[in-house]
């Protein structure tokens, strides 16, 4: 695989308008449910983070939201569908967390489908509390002090 390139990305930009795509792709197309305007245009202060391939195809996506001084709520984790399975979320989770500490924080939270709990228990995270229902399937909170 060539060179990833991880960069943060600007709201309202044309790239954030592919991982607005992307995510729809794979966080709400399988689920049948759209983006309001509403819920993108809340993101507008919220830190864009993606991964592209050399010949700027995206690749992954996810954004920082947040919540106080110290703790971001990592949220819309999504890689494309070609590239999953090839290490590239754990390399944009990890330049995430880079990201984060670099702009002074020390925790990440989330709310990871059930179903990708075993991805962020590989990279250190751990689960706080009970399994709950959110777009109306089963997550579990994470966090991890970086």
């Amino acid at each position: 695989m060539q060179p990833l390139i991880f960069i943060p990305i600007e709201f309202g930009s044309p790239e954030f308008d592919l991982a607005v795509g992307l995510r729809y792709d794979i966080l709400r197309k399988p689920l049948g449910r759209e983006f309001t305007a509403e819920q993108i245009a809340a993101e507008w202060n919220e830190h864009h983070l993606a991964c592209f391939s050399q010949n700027y195809e995206m690749l992954g996506y996810l954004n920082l939201q947040v919540l106080d001084e110290k703790t971001v709520k990592m949220r819309q984790v999504a890689v494309a569908e070609k590239f999953q399975k090839q290490g590239i979320g754990a390399a944009l989770v990890g330049f995430s967390e880079k990201f984060a500490r670099e702009n002074g924080f020390s925790k990440i939270t989330l709310h990871a489908r059930e179903t990708a709990v075993p991805f962020y228990l590989k990279l250190q995270y751990r689960k706080i509390g009970e399994r709950f229902l959110e777009v109306g399937i089963p997550h579990f909170e994470m966090e991890k002090i970086i």
